[in-house]
């Protein structure tokens, strides 16, 4: 499937975040069948008894819990002897709503979690891995990194900051012997959409939903959203996961690497259309959902 590294003697080492779920678990248990040393972390109790009883060496890790990242890193470098191979920055969420409903403590909490935290984690590791003269630093970000839709605003921010941020971490590590990519998705099967709707409940709730002046429209996906449709362009972790496999073992990884036919879409429309033209087709391909 790839260029596997040469080198390597023993298992290589990742520690991946976000495996109660969707991404994150398929990537665990996939990559520990290629031979990979894997360290999944979650948030809930009973996903990291069942990732014990499976036979990983889980951890609690929550990114808006600094102490958690610390204690992670900290067990995972002295578990690799220092060595650690690889770090898939993936757990996140998003709060749905237009961007005047969306309480700034929401705003706030939601950052920690989908970039705050990335940032804390990847500062934890990165020194080891510029010891080593290697590693592989892999983000997992969207399409909604590089173009914005409508209700989406606060993930869409967060995301366009982690686009940011591991392009210029990319530049920074150039010589270091340290590769950095970015994986944007697009619509993917998992439990994402149903974690979104119990944010919107958590931070907007039945008051917002009254006094919103999009309440018809939030009404409306809601109704979508809980029918679970897969819908056209959606894929399985999995096609995630092959990307990964790449950034992790390919000897020239990707900065980039597209998964779904909307990312694919979406890059070239972000490219070769005027801001007005595309926001247009933003606004209709977020209307297409209601």
């Amino acid at each position: 499937m790839t260029d596997t590294p040469e080198g390597y003697s023993k298992p290589r080492s990742i520690l991946i975040t976000g495996c109660s779920s969707g991404i994150g678990a398929e990537a665990a248990h996939i990559l520990r069948g290629r031979n990979w040393r894997v360290f999944p972390t979650v948030r809930k109790q009973e996903d990291l008894d069942r990732l014990a009883a499976q036979g990983f060496e889980a951890f609690y890790l929550d990114y808006e819990d600094a102490d958690s990242i610390r204690a992670t890193a900290d067990a995972v470098l002295d578990l690799t002897d220092g060595k650690l191979d690889a770090l898939f920055n993936n757990g996140a969420y998003a709060v749905p709503g237009a961007l005047e409903d969306i309480p700034t403590d929401a705003m706030r909490t939601l950052f920690e979690a989908n970039f705050i935290g990335w940032h804390d984690l990847t500062r934890q590791l990165v020194p080891a891995m510029r010891t080593n003269a290697s590693g592989r630093i892999v983000q997992c970000s969207s399409v909604l990194g590089f173009v914005a839709l409508k209700f989406r605003g606060a993930y869409t921010a967060s995301k366009f900051a982690v686009e940011a941020y591991t392009d210029t971490l990319r530049q920074e590590l150039h010589g270091s012997g340290v590769q950095v990519s970015l994986i944007e998705p697009g619509p993917i099967d998992t439990r994402f959409t149903q974690n979104t709707l119990a944010n919107f409940d958590r931070w907007i709730g039945e008051q917002g939903l009254k006094s919103s002046v999009f309440r018809q429209t939030y009404e409306k996906r809601r109704i979508r959203m809980e029918a679970g449709e897969p819908g056209p362009f959606k894929l399985p972790a999995s096609a995630v996961v092959k990307k990964l496999i790449h950034a992790l073992e390919a000897k020239r990884p990707k900065a980039r690497y597209h998964v779904t036919v909307p990312t694919t879409l979406m890059s070239v429309a972000k490219r070769v259309l005027p801001t007005r033209l595309l926001d247009k087709v933003c606004i209709k391909a977020a209307d297409a959902e209601e």
